[in-house]
């Protein structure tokens, strides 16, 4: 079998939170996998992770949008809540509250800045990003802010019950959103847990 091809080719050098979910992914398959191929890809898993500190760290120690784009980006929260690092992880801890303090308004999550006008104006919140930061918040020990986080963005469905991909007092973006009924099913059964 040959030897992976370098980082950037398999990931890409574009998105932080997909290289890292796909770090996050060949951990999860490798705890199944036999030994042999189990080293093979918590090796890449490592080298990918790696590749992202190189490259994905802002210099105030979060996470950063892509390798050649600073800005914090939600999405972000992702890796973390799917077990790419330990949550108390410095780089993570440090990426939720620059998500939180950058790009939360009002218990609803912006996905990232598009410009420089006010959070809301050039798209809704992010439905998706709403539930994945409870998730995280509740595997970090605050199931208060969980609570508060999942109730704020689980009200956000239509009469039907359906999500749209954003929220701003009017459903924006593709609906019915399916990765947004799936978080939300995902952070519903884990919050419900003691």
């Amino acid at each position: 079998m040959r030897s992976p091809p370098p980082i950037p080719a398999v990931c890409g050098a574009d998105w932080v939170h997909s290289t890292l979910t796909c770090a996050a992914g060949l951990k999860a398959a490798a705890t199944t996998a036999p030994s042999r191929q189990a080293r093979r890809w918590n090796d890449l898993a490592d080298a990918i992770l790696a590749a992202t500190t190189r490259h994905g760290l802002h210099p105030s120690g979060r996470r950063q949008r892509a390798f050649d784009d600073p800005r914090v980006d939600a999405a972000l929260l992702n890796p973390a809540v799917r077990g790419v690092l330990p949550l108390d992880d410095p780089r993570i801890v440090a990426t939720r509250a620059a998500v939180h303090a950058e790009l939360e308004r009002d218990g609803y999550l912006y996905r990232y800045r598009q410009d420089g006008r006010p959070l809301g104006e050039a798209e809704g919140a992010f439905v998706l990003c709403g539930f994945v930061a409870a998730l995280a918040a509740h595997r970090s020990g605050d199931r208060v802010r969980a609570a508060h986080l999942f109730e704020r963005n689980r009200a956000t469905c239509g009469p039907p019950g359906l999500y749209a991909e954003e929220y701003d007092v009017t459903h924006r973006g593709n609906l019915p959103q399916a990765f947004v009924h799936a978080l939300a099913l995902e952070s519903a059964a884990t919050l419900r847990l003691p």
